[in-house]
């Protein structure tokens, strides 16, 4: 594993230098909870459409970060997130949907990557891991929301085998696994745990057990486990060190905030020639 990915470039934006090294071209990073116009257990940069927050302080707040990425919202591509492991392949067409309307997102995906530029791929986050997946040699670029369920569910490892379809070979794909609830302040029990144990070829690194039915996971440590089996090299892959839960000033946490929180949003496009 190497150093953490992800460099505070503004009081709203967290963003991965070293990818950006590799092509100008490409913004990739997450954001906090600050710096936006939301109210109460909302404030203040919230860019889930889905939280029950004013939605026009969404769009003003998902307008600010348009700003400051250069990247138009009309350009976005958001997605209705239900905790399972479909991936979707987006092109120009799917350009705008869901940015301004949750129920216009592209419907029951928690996976979304793409072969071209000029569009900005988006998800939504409050302590689940996001994963971001980049082949440089044939500019594909992707994103994933894994919570426990996605996770169980090998959403790493679909992505990795719709790129396959394209032509990527494992060892070409690059990824950072983001931001997440960390191992920390993640208490699950035995229905969890099981579901976590019967995975093929994951090992107890990746959780603790502290009491009867109570263990401490780390979601991070089991993705990363599941891309190592999907042929993804060890190297390949950078964790971030970010908890969720614990960094209370960076970003918002639906188990720290007991459900009442605003979202952070993972995001990741080529920019145009």
């Amino acid at each position: 594993m190497k150093l953490e990915p992800f460099i505070q470039k503004t009081e709203q934006v967290l963003m991965v230098p070293s990818w950006s090294q590799i092509s100008d071209q490409l913004i990739v990073g997450f954001t906090t909870k600050n710096g936006g116009v939301s109210k109460e257990e909302f404030q203040s940069l919230n860019l889930g459409l889905h939280v029950n927050d004013e939605n026009n302080s969404v769009v003003v707040n998902r307008k600010k970060l348009a700003d400051f990425l250069r990247f138009p919202p009309e350009l976005w591509v958001c997605s209705e997130q239900t905790h399972k492991n479909k991936i979707a392949k987006v092109t120009t067409d799917e350009r705008g949907t869901g940015v301004f309307t949750y129920e216009d997102s592209i419907k029951d995906t928690d996976g979304l990557y793409t072969t071209e530029k000029n569009i900005l791929l988006t998800l939504c986050f409050a302590d689940c891991v996001p994963l971001y997946f980049f082949a440089p040699t044939k500019q594909i670029i992707g994103i994933a929301h894994a919570g426990w369920k996605g996770t169980v569910q090998d959403i790493a490892g679909e992505m990795v085998r719709a790129w396959a379809c394209e032509g990527v070979k494992p060892d070409e794909i690059q990824v950072v696994i983001g931001p997440a609830i960390d191992k920390c302040c993640y208490i699950v029990d035995d229905y969890v745990m099981n579901f976590v144990k019967d995975l093929d070829r994951v090992n107890s690194k990746s959780y603790e057990k502290i009491s009867n039915n109570q263990y401490r996971l780390d979601l991070k440590e089991v993705n990363y486990q599941l891309m190592t089996r999907a042929g993804i090299p060890p190297e390949n892959i950078q964790v971030s060190s970010y908890c969720t839960s614990c960094e209370n000033q960076l970003f918002f946490s639906h188990r720290r905030d007991a459900g009442k929180t605003g979202r952070m949003m993972s995001f990741i496009g080529f920019k145009e020639d």
